[in-house]
């Protein structure tokens, strides 16, 4: 063959493979705008983070399946338990029900009924679709949770109690499941507060929920009740009366008629219970000068903690129990430390500013809260401790006095007194970046002292 006639081969190979490769770029194109693309993954939502954007949540009305008045009196009560409990924590934003394009109420609240375009047109990444059902002297609830990115199903429950009373616990629970799904903990939702309030010119320990609903009195010693302290399975309470005339501490079962009084000679203070065990720590004066011990639930000393010059008081536990904080003023002005409960070695925790107390470990055990006081301002700051002596980060600011804090058992919420609303002290709920702050409760008299249990997950 003559140089010719290949030049011509290879010309028409040539044009060959530009029309295969042209025809491969069509089919690839075609299939991209045929097939959908697949939506990422619900990325866990990190509580922790303080500069966290809210995520949007719609809530639609509960279906109604029989069409009694008492479905649709219930189904809007539960509707309200579950918008505000999920805008409680912080990390979620409740969409307004008037920008809602349609409502499976009507149209279905399975996966297969909904439209999921209307919610991701209004800006909803996450939806709550409930339906309510009551006969047979039974209350029925059919919650689901969807990822409208995904258009998946990511929680559904059916949940069944004997009165309309039970709504709320109902809706609570799967609002703790909505937080295992998103965060991974369970959140808030099966957690109450313990505090002090004043009540006809006394001081008593009361406790509520998570969200400052039902406060109940929990004291009658018409004294000053101060320093109330949850065990770790939320079924004891310590706290310190000056029932007998000095402070003694009182151990408390709440549910049993039981107990014991720490009452030696002195003053008798700040209890802290071991974290997962019914053994305590308190700062005793029966020595001398105010030095922290461990007890027992009845009472009885096993070891002592402290041993300074100085003052030693407000001992808190780190969440594995290994460590504990506590307040001295062995340097010459109140300070934290922490001490090592193995190795006995002790850190100074607090440098900036002549006066820090009050510490409140992180449920992770990485940031100590504490309150401190700065030219004359009461405020609360937080030291990340595996970032060493780093500065504290000041979460409250220009609103008065603010003391006492305490986390949320998931980390994401810090509970604080403050008198910022017409001096008397009320107590207020903050992120634990300090935003979002709000009132707790409305209860009448002063409020300090509150304490947040460690319970974080429902017991069906």
């Amino acid at each position: 063959m003559n140089q010719i006639s290949l030049n011509k081969v290879y010309d028409i190979c040539s044009q060959f493979r530009c029309l295969i490769f042209s025809a491969c770029l069509v089919v690839i194109f075609i299939l991209f705008s045929v097939l959908p693309i697949q939506a990422k993954e619900y990325d866990s939502i990190n509580i922790s983070n303080p500069f966290l954007n809210k995520t949007p949540i719609a809530i639609t009305k509960f279906k109604a399946f029989n069409g009694s008045d008492a479905e649709n009196t219930d189904g809007i009560k539960a509707e309200q338990i579950l918008k505000d409990a999920l805008a409680f924590t912080g990390y979620l934003k409740v969409l307004d029900s008037v920008t809602f394009l349609s409502n499976p109420a009507q149209t279905g609240i399975q996966l297969g009924q909904i439209n999921f375009k209307d919610w991701t047109g209004i800006g909803a990444d996450l939806l709550v679709t409930g339906g309510i059902e009551e006969k047979d002297n039974l209350v029925r609830l059919k919650l689901r949770l969807f990822d409208t990115l995904n258009s998946k199903l990511l929680v559904g429950r059916v949940y069944t109690g004997t009165t309309s009373q039970d709504i709320r616990r109902m809706v609570l629970l799967f609002c703790s499941e909505i937080s295992h799904t998103l965060t991974g903990n369970w959140g808030v939702f099966n957690s109450k507060i313990a505090f002090v309030s004043t009540v006809n010119g006394h001081k008593e320990i009361f406790v509520c929920e998570f969200d400052g609903h039902n406060p109940k009195q929990i004291t009658h010693h018409k004294s000053i009740s101060l320093s109330p302290s949850w065990s770790s399975d939320g079924q004891w309470l310590s706290y310190v009366s000056y029932a007998n005339g000095k402070p003694d501490i009182y151990i408390k079962n709440l549910k049993e008629n039981r107990g014991a009084i720490v009452n030696y000679k002195g003053s008798n203070l700040s209890p802290d219970w071991v974290p997962g065990q019914l053994n305590l720590a308190a700062s005793l004066s029966f020595s001398g000068n105010q030095e922290i011990y461990l007890l027992t639930k009845k009472g009885e000393i096993t070891k002592r903690i402290t041993n300074s010059l100085g003052v030693n008081v407000s001992p808190r536990f780190s969440p594995d129990g290994k460590k504990i904080a506590f307040t001295s003023n062995r340097g010459g002005t109140p300070q934290i430390y922490i001490k090592d409960l193995e190795s006995g070695d002790v850190e100074r925790v607090t440098f900036k500013g002549r006066y820090n107390t009050s510490p409140a470990w992180s449920p992770d055990g990485k940031k100590i809260a504490y309150v401190g006081i700065v030219k004359n301002k009461i405020n609360i700051f937080i030291v990340n401790l595996a970032s060493g002596q780093g500065m504290p980060v000041q979460l409250t600011m220009n609103q008065k006095d603010n003391e006492d804090p305490s986390w949320s058992p998931d980390g994401s919420l810090i509970v604080f007194t403050s008198n910022r609303e017409g001096g008397e002290s009320k107590l207020f709920v903050m992120t634990s970046a300090g935003m979002d702050q709000r009132r707790l409760l409305t209860l009448a008299g002063k409020q300090t002292q509150p304490y947040w249990s460690r319970s974080t997950s429902f017991k069906n």
